[in-house]
């Protein structure tokens, strides 16, 4: 979890929190059954986190890859 997500509002495919029937008490002792429509938002919640995963991987490599000058610039040293 990251600290934008306690404070900004849900981004689509994240947790829906007026679907959240997952808490038990303990008069049930049987596990929930996942139904197909929880399956594909969980599928599309792993899809946009992948994604902004990436998203994010490409920012810092852009920020703190070699420059242009870095790269090209090594005989002009000597």
């Amino acid at each position: 979890m990251q600290l934008f997500e306690l404070y900004d509002n849900a981004k689509p495919g994240y947790q829906d929190v007026g679907d959240d029937s997952s808490q038990l008490n303990k008069y049930e002792p049987r596990k929930t059954r996942l139904t197909l429509k929880q399956i594909n938002k969980i599928r599309l919640m792993n899809d946009v986190r992948n994604y902004e995963r990436k998203e994010k991987l490409k920012a810092i490599q852009d920020q703190y890859g070699p420059s242009a000058e870095a790269e090209g610039g090594g005989d002009d040293l000597l």
